[in-house]
């Protein structure tokens, strides 16, 4: 079955509301700029890919409403500080709109470009994952999270597809579960064999020879490489560094920002502690008891084998051989 996250439908955004799976899939109708902004920050969409893509649109809704562009793209800018598939597509629809060209034409591009991307990662990544592998994934990398077929999810289903025989150890991926509900939800649809994980099961599975690789998908990715993803990343890259086991991350060349060398340069979000201290409405913490939610961690560019792109596979990761992949 196809995985979609949006359509555009010529004068409103429809929106899969990713808060309410898997146990309803419940559509928004998004009209204006504003709109777009809330679903965004509020996690309704999520996903660097599908976050820029959302966006563009987003920009499109507010310029045609007649709202002041400048404060359309700043009023997007402000949802999400650290996925940078957010600044290109905006950087990108603001550039349109100065030349003259169609932004409607423009926002469709940035999501077909994102499709066809996720396709070429997929077949780039095939090239790596063994004809028999269990393969361990954080967050959500899928249909969801892009334009269509997925980063890191995309090379699983690719590899699946082909004939390989696949299993996949789902972190839950606490605390908005993005793994449980989500990329669980996706696997179902495909028919990809897998298995739900808490994220502390991860160190041990490893251990016990049950894991061939990690692989994740990106936020954002400097220069030299340092990767920011998902919260809990940082922790597997260690842990499959010690095990000396494969750790990939897959992502397309738009969630690249050049202008940054390290990952201590990205700003990293820091959302309400009312996500850890409680599940789906449910307290799990003391009312008074502090709580700190980190949505992203940095991993460091020595800790990846390999970083899989539409353009290619960059192995080791550098910035010499990331600067020529790009170009």
């Amino acid at each position: 079955m196809e995985v979609k996250a949006f359509y555009w439908k010529g004068d409103h955004l429809l929106l899969l509301d990713q808060r309410r799976l898997p146990s309803e899939e419940v559509w928004l109708e998004l009209r204006d700029h504003l709109q777009v902004a809330e679903a965004i920050r509020g996690m309704a969409v999520r996903g660097a890919p599908a976050i820029g893509c959302v966006a563009a649109y987003g920009y499109l809704l507010g310029v045609k409403a007649g709202y002041d562009p400048d404060d359309v793209k700043k009023t997007l800018e402000r949802t999400r500080p650290t996925a940078y598939n957010l600044f290109y597509a905006l950087s990108r629809m603001e550039k349109a709109l100065k030349e003259g060209r169609d932004l409607e034409e423009e926002a469709r591009s940035i999501e077909k470009e994102d499709y066809e991307a996720n396709l070429r990662i997929g077949s780039f990544g095939n090239i790596l994952i063994p004809r028999k592998a269990s393969i361990l994934t954080h967050c959500n990398t899928g249909a969801l999270a892009t334009a269509g077929w997925g980063t890191a999810l995309g090379v699983i289903r690719t590899a699946h597809r082909s004939g390989k025989e696949i299993h996949v150890w789902v972190d839950e991926t606490r605390p908005y579960l993005q793994g449980a509900r989500l990329t669980s939800w996706e696997l179902l649809k495909e028919g990809i064999p897998h298995t739900l994980i808490t994220d502390s099961t991860a160190g041990f599975l490893m251990r016990s020879g049950k894991v061939d690789l990690v692989i994740v998908g990106a936020d954002r990715i400097t220069a030299r490489g340092d990767v920011a993803n998902k919260i809990g990343t940082y922790t597997l890259s260690v842990l499959a560094k010690h095990h000396n086991i494969p750790f990939y991350v897959a992502a397309s060349t738009s969630t690249f920002d050049l202008s940054v060398s390290s990952g201590e340069e990205i700003p990293i979000e820091v959302r309400s502690e009312d996500e850890v201290k409680t599940c789906h409405g449910i307290s799990v913490a003391p009312t008074g008891t502090p709580a700190y939610s980190l949505a992203f961690d940095i991993t460091p560019a020595e800790n990846i084998t390999a970083i899989i792109t539409e353009k290619g596979v960059i192995q080791p990761v550098t910035e010499g051989n990331i600067r020529r992949c790009l170009s």
